[in-house]
């Protein structure tokens, strides 16, 4: 049977109950500000850590991680990608040396430095560190080869710059083509990460091998001691830093009784530490360290002990560092010399120096500027300069300088 339509009572029993609209409470936008400090906390964070866990693993998983450091920081800080990252070969800079580039006449007025064997060092040489082009292997080929070809032939290296392949490669090829290995002087360091008796031994080994050389001209400690976090295999043994560079001494003593070495010598040391050494198997040949117009006082009574007890000094930085080259280079004093002589502020800095009688290692990849780093010979500053550069310590401030005399 047909059931009757429902009524209008029974439709409005059937609907829903009518909803109460109530007003948005004042923090509708809470939920979405939740989710953003949710994304922060969760997704964002979380994801920053890990990056930085891994790069930290990443850098300490090298044999040298402070020099993976640096080969990785400075070409970003010049908004190039690093070699380490990239690959090498991939960076612009110093170009192809021509094939058909032969020797030049090494500089007129060259001067030399006497060291304990008898050996004479070049007062003038190229540093090869610590600018974005020292760290991809082509081009330090390039740049040793231009600077050896051009007339240079002081090369100055180390453990910690990760290049001594592609410098050793240009050495190579140097010789090949004309260049005796007898007037090339080439320096390296062992860091302190590496310090220690049977340490050092195998390492120099190693440097000879990567190099491709029989011997190396000058082996420097290139830092007193280890830095915080950091450690060594003489440290593990539970020795001093001392004890480490005592150590570490004794084996450069022993491999130059070998002819592996022919000098060895210290780099940022304090008097301190120089004075622990002396005596000490072999004499110590050099301390290199910053030096220019602008270094403090215990700076300078450093380089005055070193040079009045037979110790030579190169200048790193001699024209002012990465941080105050600008500085320097403004410099009124050094502009009006610059003006007076008509050369550039650099050469002026560089003949200081050299006049001071220390070695200078400026550092570039550029062949023009190598051109005119090496015609510094044809300069020569008058005793009244001289004295006019020296007392810029005294006026010029601000300009940074490594302490190393806290150095344990």
């Amino acid at each position: 049977q047909l059931q009757p339509a429902p009524t209008a009572t029974c439709l409005q029993r059937l609907q829903p109950p009518a909803c109460t609209l109530h007003p948005a409470p004042p923090t509708y936008l809470q939920p979405d500000k939740m989710s953003v400090k949710s994304i922060v906390i969760w997704r964002i964070i979380p994801g920053i850590v890990l990056v930085l866990a891994a790069t930290i693993g990443w850098f300490a998983s090298h044999e040298v991680p402070l020099g993976l450091f640096f080969a990785t920081v400075i070409p970003l800080f010049s908004g190039i990608l690093p070699p380490s990252i990239v690959g090498h070969g991939k960076m612009e800079g110093t170009p192809e040396v021509p094939d058909d580039l032969m020797p030049q006449p090494r500089p007129e007025n060259e001067l030399f430095l006497d060291l304990p064997d008898h050996k004479k060092m070049p007062q003038q040489g190229i540093g090869m560190c610590c600018r974005a082009t020292a760290y991809d292997d082509v081009l330090v080929y390039r740049t040793v080869l231009w600077y050896l070809l051009l007339g240079g032939r002081h090369i100055d290296g180390a453990h910690l710059y990760l290049n001594h392949k592609a410098i050793g490669k240009a050495i190579a090829e140097a010789i090949r083509r004309g260049v005796t290995r007898e007037d090339i002087f080439f320096t390296t360091k062992i860091f302190p990460t590496h310090f220690g008796y049977e340490s050092t031994m195998t390492n120099a080994q190693n440097y000879l091998q990567e190099l491709g050389l029989d011997y190396i001209d000058l082996v420097l400690l290139h830092f007193p001691s280890t830095f915080p976090g950091s450690s060594s295999p003489c440290k593990k043994e539970g020795k001093t830093p001392a004890e480490c560079r005592k150590e570490t001494w004794k084996a450069l003593s022993a491999l130059r009784q070998k002819g592996l070495i022919k000098n060895a010598g210290v780099s940022n040391f304090a008097l301190k530490h120089i004075l622990e050494l002396q005596g000490l198997g072999a004499p110590i040949a050099n301390n290199q360290i910053q030096f220019h117009p602008f270094e403090p006082d215990h700076v300078m009574e450093t380089v005055d002990y070193c040079q009045k007890n037979n110790i030579t000094i190169t200048a790193y930085s001699p024209l002012g560092g990465m941080m105050d080259k600008d500085r320097a280079m403004a410099n009124e004093v050094l502009s009006k010399l610059s003006t007076k002589y008509n050369k550039r502020v650099s050469d002026i800095m560089l003949r200081w120096a050299i006049q001071r009688g220390c070695a200078v290692i400026p550092g570039t990849g550029n062949p023009e500027h190598m051109k005119e780093n090496l015609s510094v010979w044809e300069l020569r500053l008058t005793d009244d300069d001289m004295n006019t550069i020296n007392q810029l310590k005294h006026s010029a401030k601000g300009f940074s300088h490594i302490d190393v005399r806290s150095a344990a």
